[in-house]
């Protein structure tokens, strides 16, 4: 009995975590189309499962999702390349919701250079 009910309650707990847990990655929550936004970097929370910099973007703070440690690695970028202060160049896929300043950056430029952290995305 009790390995019945450690597996009712394990397979409720998936079923009720997925969703959220689906909401927010990939590219679902985006728009499909690409918009640029040049900023100076505010803060920076660098990690699994992304990176995420507060950008003031013309007076206006925007959230830019940058790639997993690896994926910034394997473009590039070193986690000083994001300190506070710098100003890049963004290219991504903003939110749907147009509401949360949001975009999932797939290209970074910093002075002259271009980190692509999709290429398969061009």
């Amino acid at each position: 009995m009790n390995k019945v009910l450690y597996v009712v309650v394990s397979v409720a707990f998936l079923l009720m975590a997925a969703p959220s847990g689906l909401a927010h990655h990939g590219w679902s929550w985006t728009t499909g189309g690409n918009i640029e936004l040049t900023g100076t970097i505010k803060s920076a929370k660098l990690g699994n499962p992304h990176g995420v910099l507060t950008v003031d973007v013309e007076g206006e703070i925007w959230t830019v999702e940058v790639g997993q440690p690896w994926r910034n690695e394997r473009a590039g970028l070193k986690d000083s390349d994001f300190a506070v202060g710098k100003e890049m160049r963004f290219v991504g896929e903003p939110s749907a919701d147009r509401s949360k300043r949001l975009i999932k950056a797939e290209r970074i430029f910093i002075g002259g250079r271009e980190y692509k952290l999709y290429p398969s995305r061009d």
